[in-house]
């Protein structure tokens, strides 16, 4: 692939994804939007407002447009990456696009029915090797964006989140009771498998991830366990450097 940094490091960097947005035109990270639309029918309506963060160049906009999906607002801290998208998708009305960063999202509190990622949050822990020994710098950074999708989410609203961490990584990070909402995974893929993770504002916690918040709390200075990595064939190559 052409446009792989030297470091993964330079995934955190916006000068970095302002230099690859100008030159390719598309990438869809863990497979398009079809690899997973039939899980993501079960959960959005055509008729809900919808934020997807860190949209990039993906084509999922605007197949989740094609689908009947018209009340999507797209936002990525990429100013090239939000310019560039405008233009291509600027026949689409409802179709909105926004510079933002999303650990300080600048829309009012309980604004949508849906908020979506997809490996948004893995490009935020990119630097992390293992979920283990997590900085405490990505911890704040995931804590402060994943406290900002609570907000910004209406009273029974869908954060979905698309990635490759599984169940016992991510979900660690997820249930945390003053998110308020509960926790639901389904998988795709066929070789590698990815996971679609629901979380349902105004639900509890169930018993199985209040008693892992609580485990998590209590053994916070427990030592690392070292868990092998599967390998992947994703193009971008820090998605197999990371357990998460």
């Amino acid at each position: 692939m052409d446009y792989l940094p030297e470091n993964n490091s330079r995934y955190k960097d916006v000068a970095y994804w302002d230099e690859r947005y100008t030159m390719e035109q598309c990438y869809d990270w863990l497979g398009g939007f079809s690899k997973f639309q039939h899980i993501l029918e079960r959960f959005v309506k055509k008729e809900d407002s919808i934020l997807i963060l860190g949209c990039g160049n993906s084509s999922m906009s605007g197949d989740m447009y094609s689908a009947g999906y018209h009340t999507i607002a797209n936002i990525d801290y990429s100013s090239v990456c939000i310019r560039t998208m405008s233009a291509r998708y600027s026949h689409c009305s409802g179709m909105t696009w926004h510079q933002m960063d999303v650990r300080q999202l600048s829309f009012p509190d309980s604004s949508f029915d849906v908020i979506l990622e997809k490996a948004t949050l893995d490009a935020i822990m990119v630097n992390e090797k293992t979920p283990w020994e997590v900085s405490s710098q990505t911890a704040c950074s995931i804590h402060q964006a994943l406290t900002e999708i609570s907000r910004c989410l209406k009273p029974g609203g869908r954060f979905v989140s698309v990635t490759f961490a599984q169940p016992f990584f991510r979900k660690r990070l997820y249930a945390r009771t003053e998110y308020k909402w509960s926790i639901k995974h389904q998988s795709y893929g066929e070789g590698f498998e990815y996971f679609v993770y629901v979380m349902t504002k105004g639900e509890k916690l169930s018993p199985e991830d209040a008693a892992l918040e609580k485990k998590l709390l209590r053994d916070t200075e427990s030592p690392p366990t070292r868990i092998t990595t599967i390998t992947n064939d994703d193009k971008e190559d820090f998605l197999a450097n990371i357990d998460l």
